[in-house]
């Protein structure tokens, strides 16, 4: 009876035991030394956008990335500037609404 509890113990104790699984290798592998790429994430690309890419892929992707980055900046500059009062001289338009003749916001 006795070997017949130990056994349904060592059974039961395996069910919790890590199960082996193969190391899996994804092409995001090939940007892990990239600028950015940092621990423990390395490469992170949750929309699956580097799948299957090369070098070429992944340099234009950053270089489209860092360009509408500083778009965003600028745009957020000309909001504030704007909210300040700060208007562009002369007219919007060629029927003479200037700048200034629209509100901020």
């Amino acid at each position: 009876m006795k070997s017949v509890i130990i056994a349904s113990l060592l059974a039961s104790a395996a069910a919790f035991a890590p199960a082996k699984s193969a190391s899996k290798t994804t092409s995001l592998a090939a940007f892990e030394n990239e600028l950015g790429a940092q621990a423990p994430l390395g490469c992170w690309d949750p929309a699956g956008m580097l799948n299957d890419a090369d070098q070429e892929r992944f340099d234009r992707l950053r270089y489209v990335e860092i360009k509408h980055g500083r778009i965003c900046q600028l745009a957020f500059l000309g909001q504030i500037t704007t909210r300040n009062g700060v208007h562009l001289p002369g007219d919007i338009d060629m029927s003479g609404h200037s700048f200034e003749s629209y509100p901020n916001g």
